[in-house]
């Protein structure tokens, strides 16, 4: 019998009640009252309480139950499941017999106060606590979710390279590295090589690590980030914002269905995802910076939005607002020039309420061969580089839009989760590259 029989997962153990059955798992915590003691144990699936009972059990078990055992122990334990609505996962074990596995050294992260270095230094056991567990499986929830989305709506994954010799954004947040005696980035974006695959596949997505060599520290940012981006052909700046509204109520919709328990250990206050429905609401860049202004803000028309101006924005709205065509000079090459306005772009940027900041930014791709090409030179960008991507515009050009959600951001602002770090299980930042 393989071990994956021999022990039952204690997240099915209410379905066990009545009966003896064996776990594995790491000892949480270990309690002594009298001639009974308590040992919690996770296996991954859940937690559970087993109860030792001195009298039914032999000396060496007992001593190794209640004097023996050290936090993160690994431990086989044989008991009758027991039905009670007041434990965890709504069963208990009551032990007949325990095996030590692993008798773990003093751990380092203890039930106290640790300052946030010390748990990031410690990164590769703090993600066996109780927040952190909870947050990353919202993570694997709504990255699940992302996948069943696409693919419920006919959408073919494309996966596009994470070395490029392309750029998307600013050529200020790019790392470089030596390519065979090239220069090479890592990728800031898929998204031009997916627009490749609208001609071929209609509606597409990529999604993997992004990476952008941003000077920043606060709570919105990482070095390394996960990022999807859907791609639609024939589809324009309005259908975009559709996509989107759809896409995030799916995404906080899947987190309430089937992340309760999750939700609830990282304390978040759900009634302010439960309205999260489209239509969100959409205000124009101008329309924006004239409530901004209203609002005491210095910024003036013509600059992009800063973290403060987007959490002074977004607070006026009980979820996320879309805001839309932005100055040309304020976004990326590749965005369609809004013909209403020659000033600004096709595209927007949905803000997410409670100060989370941009987690989509979209738009409309210029589809006009020579206006694209008027853009890279402005931008003074290689054109030999992107002589694969005008390609496009020569052989079949279209309309067509896309977006880019960071997932953790939008993760964080899903669980309530005041930093982006906690969203990835190795977050990197600038001062940070291990563990």
């Amino acid at each position: 019998m393989s071990n994956a029989e021999r022990y039952t997962p204690i997240r099915d153990l209410l379905e066990h009640a009545g009966r003896e059955v064996t776990v594995a798992g790491w000892v949480e915590t270990v309690r002594v009252h009298g001639r009974v003691a308590f040992v919690v144990l996770r296996d991954g699936t859940g937690l559970v309480q087993c109860v030792l009972v001195k009298k039914l059990l032999d000396e060496e078990a007992w001593e190794l139950g209640t004097a023996g055992l050290t936090q993160e122990s690994t431990l086989e334990i044989r008991g009758e499941v027991k039905a009670d609505e007041r434990a965890p996962g709504g069963a208990e074990l009551t032990v007949s017999s325990l095996r030590l596995l692993h008798l773990a050294e003093e751990y380092p992260i203890q039930p106290k106060e640790h300052g946030v270095e010390f748990l990031m230094d410690h990164r590769h056991l703090w993600l066996r606590s109780s927040m952190q567990r909870a947050g990353l499986r919202v993570r694997a929830e709504v990255m699940q979710a992302i996948h069943d989305f696409f693919y419920d709506r006919d959408f073919t994954r494309i996966d596009t390279p994470i070395l490029t010799g392309s750029i998307g954004e600013s050529a200020g947040t790019l790392f470089s590295t030596d390519y065979f005696g090239e220069r090479a980035y890592l990728a800031q974006t898929g998204q031009l090589y997916v627009e490749t695959a609208c001609p071929a596949f209609g509606k597409v997505y990529c999604f993997g690590p992004t990476f952008r060599a941003e000077k920043s520290k606060t709570r919105r940012h990482l070095t390394e980030f996960w990022m999807v981006e859907p791609e639609v052909a024939f589809a324009d700046s309005d259908d975009n914002m559709r996509l989107q509204e759809e896409f995030v109520s799916y995404l906080v919709e899947r987190a309430l269905e089937r992340c309760g328990p999750e939700l609830e250990v990282l304390e978040r206050d759900t009634s302010k995802l439960e309205g999260v429905r489209p239509p969100f609401p959409r205000v124009s860049y101008t329309e924006a910076v004239e409530m901004l202004q209203a609002k005491g803000s210095a910024i003036e028309w013509g600059k992009d939005l800063g973290g403060a101006d987007e959490t002074l924005l977004a607070e006026a709205f009980d979820r996320p607002v879309l805001v839309y065509n932005y100055p040309k000079e304020a976004k990326a090459f590749y965005m369609k020039e809004n013909p209403d306005d020659p000033r600004t772009v096709l595209c927007n940027d949905m803000l997410a309420p409670e100060g989370y900041g941009e987690i989509i930014g979209g738009s409309q791709r210029e589809d006009d061969l020579g206006r694209l090409l008027e853009r890279i030179r402005e931008e003074e960008l290689p054109e030999e580089a992107y002589s694969w991507y005008l390609d496009l515009r020569r052989y079949g050009s279209f309309v067509h839009s896309g977006f880019g959600l960071g997932v953790e951001r939008t993760v964080a602002w899903i669980t309530g989760r005041p930093h982006v770090r906690e969203m990835i299980p190795f977050p990197r930042l600038m001062n940070r590259l291990t563990p």
